[in-house]
């Protein structure tokens, strides 16, 4: 898995932030307010993320709706872990990692490892 292309990113945040299905006209109107950017071009791209598995789409008379397959977070958390995966020191990375987040980020980070934590132990797991 590799991060998406600029105009995937586009369409893939809009789709987010909108939290709803979505046709390529909507999307293509709202990215005309900044750029340019023709229908067809948009309708290709959607399509390769429907194809990658990013989207799912669904018929609406003659056009299609467009939703993402997961949320921006658990899109980000499979980054996050695809870069861990890159190197065989993952607690030195972490070590990085959490040496440059903000004091918000680790208190989020903490609050994070407790539920996760908690939920293990409430398996049987921990």
């Amino acid at each position: 898995m590799r991060g998406f292309g600029e105009l995937e990113a586009e369409i893939m945040d809009r789709l987010w932030e909108w939290g709803r299905p979505a046709t390529v006209r909507e999307v293509v109107d709202d990215l005309q307010r900044q750029r340019p950017v023709a229908y067809t071009t948009v309708t290709t791209v959607a399509d390769i993320l429907h194809t990658k598995g990013w989207l799912r789409r669904d018929k609406a008379g003659r056009a299609w709706l467009y939703e993402p397959t997961c949320t921006r977070e658990a899109y980000t958390a499979q980054l996050m872990h695809q870069a861990l995966e890159t190197t065989p020191d993952r607690a030195g990375a972490l070590l990085h990692f959490v040496d440059r987040i903000s004091g918000d980020e680790a208190s989020a980070l903490r609050a994070a490892l407790e539920q996760v934590t908690s939920r293990d132990v409430s398996r049987g797991r921990g």
